[in-house]
């Protein structure tokens, strides 16, 4: 989720297209979230890590 957030902000960058840059940023964000809360032991919709 946070590598498609990435690609999604640098595609949004260089063509412009500003809805692909919201997209990149709210998957970056709830990528890091849920990797912040797998890597302290939560459980995350019943499973111990979201991958």
């Amino acid at each position: 989720m946070i590598a498609l957030g990435i690609i999604l902000l640098i595609i949004g960058l260089v063509t412009g297209i500003s809805i692909l840059w919201t997209i990149g940023v709210i998957l970056l964000v709830v990528g890091a979230i849920l990797w912040i809360m797998g890597s302290m032991g939560h459980a995350i919709a019943g499973r111990r890590h979201y991958w």
